[in-house]
């Protein structure tokens, strides 16, 4: 058996790396080749922490596993990231533990993939201005992953708490795009692509805020509860995700739906636009929305990555159970 730290994870695995599993788990779960089980997700009852485990198979890659996980929304306090979670990779043929893989720079780099994917697909080629909703632990994988799919030229960001806006702006810097702390209205008067990554439960961005063109990338939405667009936006976007399932039970679609302003049939698998079945964006006018929910395929497909590269390149551990 393999164990992979996060160390290694973070030394083998790289954006490219990251972009191809996810689009490619979701070009397979499209097509049929792969599916997702039933998540379980629960508060505890204990340091305020969500729980919970997420599970799939994919065919055509032959991945198989589970991610184990949660939220601690007390850990930054103690130096550690409030997402934590390992991915644990069984082989298919036999059923036996294959890997055991650190998954908390793997669920950074896989949500920040995902929300890549999405802008490659559904954003205007001429989206210049990129806006943040969000500015912590995930928000600079996030700015990282988006830089690099259009020519944007400059960022502009909002957080709920003003003074964690200074490290998301050294990442606008280190990669060279001059960063403007704003308001929500300016952000979604000015903004061509936004991605939104909270916790918050209430509408951050209202339908009048969002210009006509704009492409949204909804990445904090992952149980039920939460929110971060007001669902008169999502019903007058057309809405992409990555698994239907989830987005109208725990992701950004669940509040459209019980008000019963958009249903199942009106959200596409965004694998629908990878594998050319829908033709995604369909004028430079319309507003495109990805619910990116996050799902148990995306943790296994990067997570086999990153066991296979560790391997190859010496940076995996081999025990025997």
């Amino acid at each position: 058996m393999l164990i992979v730290s996060e160390e290694a994870c973070q030394a083998v695995v790289g954006r490219s790396d990251a972009f191809q599993a996810v689009e490619n788990v979701f070009a397979a779960m499209a097509s049929g080749d792969a599916y997702n089980f039933p998540v379980i997700r629960e508060a505890i009852g204990h340091a305020d922490a969500l729980y919970g485990f997420k599970s799939g198979f994919d065919r055509a890659g032959l991945v198989l596993g589970l991610k184990s996980g949660g939220y601690w929304p007390g850990n930054m306090d103690k130096g550690l990231t409030n997402h934590q979670s390992t991915v644990f990779l069984f082989d298919p043929d036999t059923g036996q533990l294959h890997a055991l893989v650190g998954g908390n720079y793997l669920t950074a780099v896989r949500t920040a993939a995902a929300s890549s994917v999405s802008i490659a697909h559904l954003a205007r080629k001429d989206a210049k201005v990129l806006g943040m909703i969000g500015a912590g632990h995930q928000a600079g994988f996030q700015l990282r992953a988006a830089a690099e799919q259009r020519d944007f030229e400059r960022v502009v960001a909002w957080n709920y708490h003003a003074d964690m806006l200074p490290g998301l702006a050294a990442v606008a810097d280190d990669i060279g795009l001059p960063f403007e702390a704003v308001e929500r209205e300016q952000l979604g008067a000015e903004a061509d692509v936004i991605i939104s990554i909270t916790s918050a439960h209430d509408s951050l961005m209202m339908k009048d805020w969002v210009k006509p063109g704009t492409h949204l990338a909804c990445m904090g939405t992952d149980t039920k509860g939460k929110q971060e667009m007001d669902p008169a936006l999502v019903a007058a976007a057309t809405v992409f995700t990555d698994e239907i399932a989830q987005s109208t039970t725990i992701g950004e679609a669940q509040h459209a739906v019980s008000k019963n302003l958009i249903g199942a049939g009106d959200i596409t698998p965004i694998g629908n636009v990878i594998n050319g079945s829908h033709p995604g964006r369909s004028s430079d006018a319309e507003i495109t929305l990805f619910d990116g929910t996050g799902v148990g395929l995306q943790d296994l497909a990067v997570a086999s990555v990153a066991a296979r590269l560790a391997d190859e390149g010496g940076k995996a551990q081999q025990i025997q159970l």
